[in-house]
C-alpha cells in the first residue's frame, strides 16, 4: 500500500456513523492536493469487508458517485447510520457533513 492510500484509509477510518465526508476534504486532510480523484481510487482498492467505512465519503455536492449497484449499496448503509437523502438523492452536507476536530491532518492530531 502506499503512503498516500494510508493516509486516506486513515482519515476515512474517522468519519463517524452518521456523518460524511467529501472526496477532497479526506484528500486535503490526508495532505494530497487536488486528489480527490486520488481517494476515489484509494478506496476502490479497498478489498471486500476491509475496515474503513468507504460509503461515508461522497462527492462534493453531497451525491453517491458509485454506479453498478455499488451505488444502492453506499445509499442502504448511510440510511442505517441515520444520514437522510434529499431531492437528487443528494445528501445535506451542513446537517451530515463531518467536521474533523482541529488538527486533523494525515490519520492523527497535527503537532
Amino acid at each position: 500500500m502506499s503512503p498516500a492510500y494510508g493516509r486516506i484509509y486513515a482519515i476515512v477510518r474517522r468519519v463517524p456513523a452518521g456523518r460524511v465526508a467529501t472526496y477532497g476534504q479526506v484528500a486535503r486532510l490526508a495532505g494530497i492536493v487536488n486528489g480527490a480523484r486520488q481517494v476515489g481510487y484509494a478506496l476502490h482498492a479497498l478489498r471486500e469487508h476491509a475496515a474503513v467505512p468507504w460509503h461515508r465519503v461522497v462527492n462534493a455536492r453531497g451525491a453517491i458517485s458509485l454506479r453498478g449497484g455499488a451505488d444502492a449499496t453506499q445509499r442502504i448503509l448511510l440510511e442505517r447510520e441515520g444520514v437522510c437523502f434529499g431531492a437528487g438523492g443528494r445528501i445535506d452536507l451542513a446537517a451530515y457533513g463531518w467536521r474533523p476536530p482541529r488538527g486533523v491532518r494525515g490519520g492523527r492530531a497535527a503537532r
